[in-house]
């Protein structure tokens, strides 16, 4: 579950709230051991993916870099090529 969290930081756009959401719903979701929860459970889980998106924000908007900011077609191009080579799957410079 955890692959599907990416870095967020450092990129130009910065992160969007759908971004840092999505990260946030993916720790929750290994850190309970659950992809969904029963019903007992969905405000305990919904309260901690609303937390740990605050609190993911908060740390992007605090963090400071000398380092330009990357360029996210540049870095999916990249992922792109990397599966590619990876998996022998088209998409990539084949």
């Amino acid at each position: 579950m955890c692959r599907n969290i990416r870095t967020l930081h450092n990129f130009a756009p910065p992160a969007s709230e759908d971004e840092v959401r999505a990260a946030a719903l993916q720790y929750v979701r290994k850190v309970s051991g659950t992809t969904k929860p029963s019903r007992v459970n969905e405000a305990v889980f919904a309260r901690a993916v609303d937390e740990v998106s605050r609190a993911t924000r908060e740390l992007l908007d605090a963090l400071v870099t000398a380092t330009p900011p990357k360029d996210r077609e540049v870095d999916a191009a990249r992922a792109r090529e990397r599966s590619a080579k990876r998996f022998g799957t088209a998409g990539g410079s084949e």
